[in-house]
């Protein structure tokens, strides 16, 4: 009989690793794969989670990488990325990743492994029908269930510690804080906590707005029931002004998040 090859859609945060454990307490690490895409475009300390998360698991992160950045993705693209439509998912997530499955395995022997949890379970059906003709299995669905924080506090007993994305106040650990699908708020927390990468993407979507119309924004807000674009240079200007500690700034809870491999994004990698 041929053996199943278990591919873990490795993306460098702590559910990667708590996906991978159980992958191997299931299977053993004899035909396990670790696959990462890498978008140059992430915090350096992503790299030294993925060492050491790869070390105390026994196995490498098999590396793809599509060779652009995500603005420069989405600029050959020719769409700005946002929470709707992100070009950077498809082009430097799904299908390096893809290709790779293509060259590597047979969809019938073989599983994907994708590391959402019970609180994401909404998104199963789309993820699944996303990646088809690869099976697709959510081990952190399954019981016991155990929150983000609880495996950041088992991956310190065992000597790694948290993505410092994480520490800084994060919910995931990808793109250095520069991720097109993130919020209002995670926007805002990247002009204080990395004023240098919301530079380099206020530059980039001005300069896009420039060539595309003035429509084309990472972000929306809707005020008095009416929804309107909301450029990065703007939200700048409003956290800098001096009433900036006025409550209604900004949606405090608009954090966005990493979806590419969801069903949101996963659907199109077709």
């Amino acid at each position: 009989m041929t053996e199943t090859t278990h591919v873990v859609q490795w993306s460098g945060g702590i559910t990667s690793w708590a996906t991978a454990k159980r992958v191997i307490e299931r299977h053993g690490t004899a035909n396990v794969v670790l696959l990462f895409a890498d978008t140059l475009s992430e915090h350096p300390d992503l790299y030294r989670f993925n060492r050491e998360a790869s070390a105390e698991i026994g196995l490498p992160i098999t590396r793809v990488c599509d060779g652009r950045t995500p603005i420069q993705a989405n600029r050959d693209a020719k769409f700005l990325g946002s929470s709707r439509l992100a070009p950077c998912s498809k082009l430097l997530k799904q299908i390096p990743c893809r290709n790779w499955l293509g060259e590597h395995c047979d969809p019938a022997h073989t599983m994907l492994y994708v590391g959402i949890d019970a609180w994401e379970a909404h998104r199963v059906d789309g993820i699944r029908a996303g990646w088809s003709p690869w099976r697709v299995e959510f081990p952190l669905i399954d019981p016991p269930l155990v929150p983000k924080d609880g495996w950041v506090i088992k991956a310190r007993e065992l000597g790694i510690e948290e993505p410092e994305m994480y520490r800084l106040g994060y919910p995931h650990n990808n793109c250095y804080g520069g991720c097109v699908r993130g919020g209002v708020a995670y926007w805002a927390h990247t002009l204080k906590t990395f004023p240098e990468v919301y530079a380099e993407h206020e530059r980039a979507e001005s300069e896009f707005r420039t060539d595309g119309g003035n429509s084309a924004t990472y972000l929306t807000e809707t005020r008095r029931g009416v929804k309107r674009p909301l450029p990065l240079v703007e939200l700048r200007h409003r956290v800098e002004s001096a009433d900036a500690d006025q409550p209604g700034l900004f949606d405090p809870y608009d954090w966005g998040g990493c979806g590419c491999f969801t069903d949101t994004s996963s659907e199109r990698a077709a």
